[in-house]
């Protein structure tokens, strides 16, 4: 070996994809390989993907040691990028495996580069339209005329490759001929700048700043809803494409990509790179490949990015960066937004957390000086911070099953009177959350986890918000067999859809919900419709709170701002501020000022009057000092462990045991309490028990708890799950 090479015959250490504790010894093929190659390995019967990961350990008999079969075709994983995969292990206690199947998730990395036939939208009509041929033209509008392969686009339609064939010979639809992977256009950071205020130009100033050190730093970008914040940091984007780097732009909701990815062509002349959910499996090989060879330079994704093989990433952008959704919940548990921090600190590069209502975490950081921090206090161009105010609604006259209090109804009455718009934010799904029968008292629940199941009236069906379990919605009482006696209890949007088009016959209503909409696609045409005065009362979920901008839109009301005060999470409060502020924050960003509406029966609640008193410092002070006292996040350390089995006895077994045998975490003065049965104690079949760990926020803690766990051996169908830093208790 020399300077990272192996040559034919050399040892070399792989670490693959597949679930094993260790690195396995194999042969350099013919022609050798580098360091950190991609390669194509032999184990049992089947050939896995790996990673040559360094010299072999040579503690086998070497006649029976196997050779690598092949290196792909795609650049090598960068030192910084295993160094990664190696800290976010340890720091989440993941297998090795498992975070490299993270970084490996694209499809066909071993395909030969080749030509491949390709099917975009056409220009002749059909000659008659049918519903298979309608489903075929039905994805390409939605995914806006990309590029897909016969499989991908037969599959997303349901139909069968001749009906694409079929559009083919109509010129309905176009097949060409293109390269399978070509490097994404080059974005020019000097196309389309905006004049800046003064006070973006000062925080750009600062952002560029750090860019051009060329060392890692991270920066709060806290800028009141509407202040310019994406204008700023694209500046940082900019920056780093002049430096001859890489930028990563990570969203919170697929249904913002869209938007995004105008304003990113508008401002650097062309399109990044997407990676997401939505994207096609060809568009996603030709982002990781591309992405690897430097060939690439801006991407914009959801949290999976971060695990794309950048050559050399000089800006991660964490925009809304306070979102419970950078949380991986399931799988790998990794909160994005602190993996960016470990990735940018491995590669030299910056971060930018952008928020309105950073999350405490954030804020503690600041004001501890470990990141910088850059305020933007005013709205850009004319528009003010909407006016706040609560509605008691003790002193309403709302009659049951009613949700919409009178004060709130003359409010978007004077809204609809003078053609502006009004928006009821409410953060529950569906019709209602729970259907009781009458007669017996029967709560709907999911066969397969302890919820009560939601009502969706638009689809006619009751769903699990756990498992995703969907049933036809009953006539009869399941328990009882009662007819006609299942009644809705509570609201969800679509019953406050209901209430709305009563109380405004002639006004158009729209609702924003993720479960409305197929794609993001058609969600993105509801919202540009929305932004161009097409509705006058929108009824949204959370979906409505991020980075939307509806220029006619001067009245927010939110009919339970109490909502998420209830329950235990020791961030409960933190989420409902961020919340009810984000979606206030959406009244009033043109010349017309706003108002935000809270309904609420507790009005005199310290959440609700911080809302309402405009002092976010005070609130984040008030809550950093309760959590510094409790010693709980940031100001502490946490580990939920989450037992599950389909044997509710065998995960109380173990947790018992777990409890009983903790020296290994007394040791570091940690605290362990439970087992106690989770929340929702059992989804998907499976009972659930949680363990909570705690410590001090100096203490070893995950050297502790994987000597702690390696004390039990799991059984049967037993499985043990570690959430370092858990977000939610569920």
């Amino acid at each position: 070996m020399s300077d990272g090479f192996f040559d034919e015959g050399d040892l070399v250490g792989v670490m693959t994809t597949q679930p094993l504790d260790r690195v396995l010894d194999y042969k350099a093929p013919e022609g050798g390989c580098w360091h950190g190659a991609f390669v194509e390995v032999p184990l049992g019967p089947r050939k896995v993907l790996g990673v040559v990961w360094g010299k072999g350990r040579g503690d086998f008999d070497r006649s029976k040691i196997r050779s690598v079969i092949r290196v792909l075709d795609v650049a090598p994983m960068a030192p910084d990028m295993r160094d990664f995969l190696e800290r976010a292990a340890t720091y989440t206690l993941t297998p090795m495996p498992a975070m490299l199947r993270l970084a490996t998730r694209a499809p066909g990395l071993g395909d030969a580069p080749s030509m491949r036939k390709v099917y975009r939208p056409g220009d002749a009509a059909p000659d008659r339209m049918t519903t298979a041929r309608e489903k075929v033209l039905g994805v390409l509008r939605d995914y806006g005329g990309l590029a897909f392969t016969l499989g991908e686009l037969a599959e997303m339609a349901g139909v069968s490759g001749s009906v694409v064939k079929g559009l083919v010979k109509q010129g309905t639809v176009r097949e060409e001929d293109a390269p399978r992977d070509t490097p994404y256009p080059r974005l020019d950071p000097d196309h389309g700048g905006k004049t800046l205020t003064e006070a973006q130009e000062r925080a750009a100033a600062a952002l560029r700043a750090g860019i051009a050190s060329g060392r890692y730093g991270t920066t709060l970008l806290k800028g009141v809803t509407g202040s310019g914040k994406t204008e700023v940091y694209l500046e940082a984007v900019a920056e780093t494409l002049r430096a001859g780097r890489q930028a990563l732009v990570l969203l919170p909701e697929i249904a913002l990509t869209e938007q995004f990815l105008t304003r990113i062509e508008a401002r650097f002349g062309m399109k990044p790179a997407e990676w997401h959910s939505g994207v096609t499996m060809t568009e996603r090989r030709r982002c990781w490949k591309m992405v690897g060879q430097g060939a690439c330079q801006v991407v914009v994704g959801a949290r999976s990015a971060l695990f794309l093989p950048f050559r050399d990433l000089g800006l991660i952008v964490v925009d809304e960066e306070h979102d419970t959704s950078y949380k991986q919940e399931d799988g790998v548990l990794y909160n994005a937004r602190d993996m960016a921090v470990l990735r940018a600190s491995l590669t030299g590069g910056q971060v930018v957390l952008a928020s309105a209502t950073p999350s405490l975490e954030s804020w503690a950081n600041a004001e501890a000086g470990k990141y910088a921090r850059l305020d933007l206090t005013d709205r850009f161009g004319a528009a003010v911070m909407p006016d706040m105010a609560a509605i008691d609604m003790r002193l309403e006259d709302l009659p049951g099953g009613k949700w919409i209090s009178p004060s709130l109804k003359r409010e978007v009455d004077a809204r609809i009177a003078r053609g502006e718009q009004a928006l009821l934010f409410l953060n529950r799904r569906g019709y209602a959350p729970v259907t009781i029968c009458r007669a017996c008292g029967h709560q709907i629940g999911c066969d397969h986890c302890d919820a009560t199941m939601v009502e969706h009236r638009f689809l006619k069906r009751l769903m699990c918000h756990q498992c995703g379990e969907t049933r036809p919605m009953p006539s009869v009482c399941p328990s009882c067999e009662a007819e006609d006696r299942l009644a809705p209890v509570g609201p969800g949007v679509e019953r406050l859809e209901e209430e709305a088009r009563a109380l405004w016959p002639d006004a158009r209503v729209v609702v924003l919900s993720s479960d409305l909409f197929g794609s993001a696609r058609a969600l993105k045409e509801a919202i540009e419709g929305i932004a161009s005065g097409d509705a006058d009362i929108i009824i949204g979920t959370q979906l409505v709170a991020k980075g939307h901008n509806f220029p006619k839109l001067t009245l927010v009301g939110v009919i339970d701002a109490d909502l998420g005060l209830q329950g235990s999470d020791l961030r409960a409060a933190e989420r409902t501020f961020q919340l009810l502020r984000q979606v206030a924050g959406r009244a009033g960003r043109a010349e017309v000022p706003g108002v935000a509406l809270l309904q609420t029966f507790q009005p005199e609640h310290p959440v609700i009057r911080a809302i309402l008193g405009g002092d976010e410092e005070a609130f984040w002070t008030a809550e950093a000092a309760e959590r510094e006292a409790a010693g709980v996040p940031p100001y502490g350390r946490m580990a939920g462990i989450i037992l599950s089995s389909p044997e509710a006895q065998a995960v109380f077994d173990l947790g018992a045991e777990m409890a009983r045998n903790d020296a290994p975490l007394r040791r570091i003065g940690a605290q362990v309490f439970g087992p106690a049965p989770a929340p929702i104690a059992r989804i998907r079949g499976r009972h659930r028990v949680r363990l909570l760990v705690k410590a001090d926020k100096a203490a070893p803690l995950q050297q502790a708890l994987a000597q702690w766990a390696d004390q039990f051996r799991l059984k049967g169908d037993l499985r043990m799950a570690i959430d370092i830093d858990p977000q939610s208790f569920y």
